[in-house]
């Protein structure tokens, strides 16, 4: 087992730059997967920097690309770097790092949406959800293509305190894409509470939140209405907003987190009520409404005939 001290000083010897990487194994960004390369390493360290000190860290990156901030958390004396990339253009230039890094890079080739990172690192790492977090970071250049879905996975895994939350209030520090040709980055970082603002089961607040946002320029009452059944939709949809205390003409930017517990409350006590209304789909309604019109002009028609 390497000491602190030569994990604090470990450098990567000399090594292509990861612009010379892409020339070398002739790779280009997908636009189609919202693909981006980070090739400056100042910039990829300062990334870096955000997530804190590293030092014998454990850390797990999405989707590494060509390996530009792979370069960094090494740099940075992680004890472990586990990178998951499903691009298999990618691999052999992470596997030249790998080389250059013995014991340090683990690499697999697959999908972070599917990759069961719970079983990935020590027991030992595990720490109580009250807890100060694990030594335990997630850090990762998000394509703008799975950006939402992984957020919204991950949300989930907090909520139920698995996936990579099984070790405890895992920290992520991460970079959200948005063009290929003329790109805009922004860094976040997240640390989960310890008790979320929300008491209500994951599905009704990602409900709840996904349906007032699919009208996302539109006054609020436009999607919570598509929560309740066409026929009592006005009626419901003001009940909701009356007893959740929310002006029905704030746009969706504008509801605060104190906005949607209320709004969930209030949808998990009506939803209570009437054991049917959570499994309502406004689609399915529609589709269901589109095809009985459908075959009243179709009997239209064969009584005309």
């Amino acid at each position: 087992m390497a000491t602190s001290g030569t994990l604090r000083a470990f450098r990567l010897p000399p090594l292509p730059t990861v612009r010379e990487i892409i020339k070398l194994f002739k790779l280009q960004a997908v636009k189609q997967l919202s693909q981006n390369f980070l090739l400056d390493l100042r910039l990829t360290d300062k990334i870096v920097r955000k997530a804190g000190n590293l030092t014998n860290a454990y850390v797990y990156e999405v989707g590494p690309g060509p390996g530009g901030i792979t370069r960094s958390v090494l740099n940075a004396g992680v004890a472990e770097l586990l990178v998951v990339e499903k691009d298999s253009r990618f691999i052999p230039g992470l596997q030249m790092l790998s080389d250059a890094a013995p014991g340090k890079l683990r690499i697999v080739h697959g999908d972070v949406l599917t990759f069961k990172i719970e079983k990935a690192f020590p027991e030992s790492l595990k720490r109580q959800w009250e807890d100060d977090p694990p030594n335990v970071h997630i850090i990762g250049n998000l394509p703008f293509s799975v950006s939402t879905p992984l957020i919204i996975k991950w949300l989930e895994n907090v909520s139920q305190r698995d996936g990579p939350f099984a070790y405890g209030r895992t920290q992520m520090t991460l970079t959200f894409q948005k063009e290929v040709a003329e790109v805009d980055v922004g860094v976040v970082r997240f640390t989960p509470l310890t008790q979320p603002r929300i008491q209500q089961p994951f599905k009704l607040v990602e409900k709840v939140v996904q349906y007032v946002f699919q009208f996302r320029r539109k006054h609020c009452h436009r999607g919570l209405g598509m929560l309740f059944p066409e026929a009592q939709r006005l009626e419901c949809t003001g009940k909701l907003l009356q007893w959740a205390d929310v002006d029905p003409t704030l746009r969706p930017r504008q509801l605060s987190v104190s906005h949607f517990k209320s709004l969930c409350d209030v949808y998990r006590q009506m939803c209570n009520e009437d054991p049917n209304l959570f499994a309502y789909n406004f689609r399915e309604e529609a589709k269901k409404n589109k095809s009985k019109k459908q075959e009243t002009e179709d009997d239209r028609e064969s009584y005309r005939l």
